[in-house]
């Protein structure tokens, strides 16, 4: 038994009030984080940060093998070796992009 036509309608509707909100969510978030960065170089306040990208290679890196691994690892139990299983190798595979990327960055620096 299925759902009622409205239920369905309804299920269909959250993810893209989902989506929409979140996007409207960091659309102001970069407009006013832009508005601060113009207003404190006016000032002459504003201070670069730089990003480390090791850290960010190595967080994202161990995420997203870690959420791609047991994605894939729930899709073939669930429903064997079917196209539903790129939904966890897709996430795996660039966490393990992200960990080669680190490795290579670190070794070539040296450290």
């Amino acid at each position: 038994m299925g759902l009622p036509a409205a239920a369905q309608i309804i299920v269909s509707i959250i993810p893209i009030v989902g989506i929409v909100m979140c996007t409207v969510v960091a659309f102001f978030y970069l407009l006013w984080s832009h508005r601060e960065k113009v207003r404190l170089i006016e000032r002459g306040l504003y201070e670069s940060r730089r990003i480390d990208l090791d850290t960010f290679c190595l967080l994202a890196g161990l995420l997203l093998s870690s959420v791609g691994a047991v994605l894939s690892v729930l899709f073939i139990v669930v429903e064997g070796a079917t196209y539903a299983l790129l939904g966890g190798l897709i996430p795996l595979a660039a966490g393990v992009s992200f960990l080669v990327f680190f490795t290579l960055r670190r070794n070539r620096a040296g450290v």
